[in-house]
């Protein structure tokens, strides 16, 4: 029942190989989305914006671009 023989033997190497080299293969594709993420940053396309809040009524506005939030008495 748990005799080892030469085919229980290469299909266990097998399986070990396909594991490994699956977490290998994840690992590098896991590597180049983070350094595509870390060239874009590099180059200034990062999403993300500064917000000021309006004085008259509170909702937030982006800091450059001088856009208002589109109220009739918003003074931005």
């Amino acid at each position: 029942m748990f005799g080892f023989s030469l085919t229980k033997l290469l299909v266990l190497a097998a399986l070990i190989a396909a594991v490994w080299y699956g977490f290998r293969w994840v690992q590098r594709l896991q590597q180049v989305q983070q350094s595509a993420e870390r060239d874009k940053v590099e180059r200034g396309a990062d999403p993300s914006e500064d917000l000021v809040a309006c004085s008259r009524c509170g909702v937030f506005v982006p800091a450059r671009g001088g856009r208002s939030c589109d109220r009739a008495d918003c003074p931005g």
